[in-house]
């Protein structure tokens, strides 16, 4: 008996040993990835082209689209913002991809991704597989990703990419995909963007939104402020702490979001269709729709996880406007940037924040003073004041945005 013990015993120690020394390989002091470039207006351009050219509608038929690795690396850091907060390199190589990831730990430590797959018959597979310094066999790097996403609710994703793609080729200078639409594709991907559990969300946020926007004459401007006010309550009403009141909230701002935009959620998700429909009104900010618009947009972008994105959408609106009609407008960068500032907070303290508003917030406490920023500059004129996007004249204008931004009293 008591040789067993022993054995037991050292068996235990052995394991926790082998634990320990995977942890130690595993675990790093140092990123992977150092800080990236941050993202451009151009970055942003280039991605707004992509979905133009690539978005889903009901024709049949082989696609196929170009991807940079400075695109690849645009995607999988949105994505890897949103879901493990990490921070994301591409590189490719004829017939090679590798990818390498950091996310930040407790107490100083690091923990590293790479993975690098190989072209084979016309797909990407998984070649080899390291978390920091510790090697895993591709076989069950791939198993542990597939059951990382089953858990995650992201298994569907998965089998739809399976249906969808019909040829991965990797270049020194890009991805070349193949997808094929087939019948209810289109469906399928616009349903796959949002998750199961959020239906009933939406569902409730839609139905609060239409109360409160059908209590409103026809023609009747609805405030920003009232309508965050109203779904705020039922947001702190729904939750039972900061994990909940954060998915409540990312789904009462997609409702409000879409709504702002002239949009029904039934036009994304065939659940929808059954679902209350608010009745138009324009959402309004300090009385100004475009102003809620630029806010409610850059808020989204921040709560999905990715704020430098939702600053540089904001920059190549305006960049787009100032050649067109409309012109380059300081307060609609504050508009942006006071929606990027609400959506990290609803980051950092979802439950406070939504505590905030349910009791009412004047709009001076979500938008700052803007009256006397230069608006709808000619790009010639923008040019010759402010010296392009980065030039000293703009960065001093820009954090004077920012600096008015901070000053906002929406939390103490």
């Amino acid at each position: 008996m008591r040789a067993a013990l022993r054995w037991i015993v050292l068996l235990l120690l052995l394991t926790a040993a082998a634990w320990l020394a995977c942890a130690a390989l595993a675990l790093q002091f140092e990123p992977r990835v150092p800080s990236g470039a941050p993202v451009s207006h151009e970055d942003v351009a280039r991605v707004m082209q992509l979905v133009r050219q690539q978005a889903p509608d009901q024709a049949a038929g082989l696609r196929r689209v170009r991807l940079s690795a400075r695109d690849l690396e645009l995607l999988a850091n949105h994505a890897a913002h949103r879901i493990v907060q990490a921070r994301v390199a591409v590189r490719l190589a004829a017939g090679a991809a590798q990818l390498d990831a950091s996310a930040a730990l407790p107490f100083g430590l690091w923990l590293n991704l790479h993975a690098g797959w190989v072209e084979s018959e016309g797909a990407a597979r998984l070649h080899s597989l390291a978390i920091g310094a510790l090697p895993l066999p591709a076989g069950l790097g791939q198993r542990l990703l597939q059951a990382w996403l089953q858990q995650r609710g992201l298994a569907d994703e998965l089998v739809l990419a399976r249906d969808l793609v019909a040829g991965v080729r990797l270049q020194p200078d890009a991805l070349l995909l193949e997808y094929r639409w087939q019948a209810g594709a289109p469906r399928r991907v616009l349903g796959s963007l949002v998750s199961r559990d959020e239906l009933p969300r939406l569902e409730a946020h839609v139905g609060a939104l239409a109360a409160l926007a059908g209590r409103r004459a026809p023609g009747a401007p609805l405030p920003l402020s009232q309508a965050l006010a109203r779904l705020a309550a039922l947001a702190v009403q729904r939750s039972r702490g900061d994990d909940d009141a954060a998915r409540e909230w990312r789904a009462a701002v997609i409702v409000l979001t879409a709504y702002a935009n002239g949009r029904s959620l039934a036009q994304w998700l065939p659940a929808a269709r059954a679902w209350p429909e608010p009745p138009p009104r324009h959402v309004t900010l300090d009385g100004r729709e475009d102003l809620a618009l630029h806010f409610l947009v850059s808020a989204l972008i921040a709560i999905d996880g990715t704020s430098p994105l939702s600053r540089a959408v904001g920059v190549y609106k305006e960049v787009s406007d100032a050649r067109g009609a409309s012109g380059f407008s300081f307060d609609d960068i504050a508009a942006d940037r006071a929606g990027t500032r609400f959506g990290e907070l609803t980051l950092a303290r979802p439950l406070a924040l939504l505590q905030r508003l349910a009791a009412g917030v004047d709009e001076a406490a979500l938008m700052p003073p803007w009256r006397d920023l230069p608006q709808s500059l000619p790009e010639r004129e923008f040019l010759r004041r402010f010296g392009g996007v980065g030039a000293p004249a703009y960065t001093r204008m820009i954090e004077e945005v920012d600096r008015r931004v901070a000053a906002l009293p929406l939390l103490p």
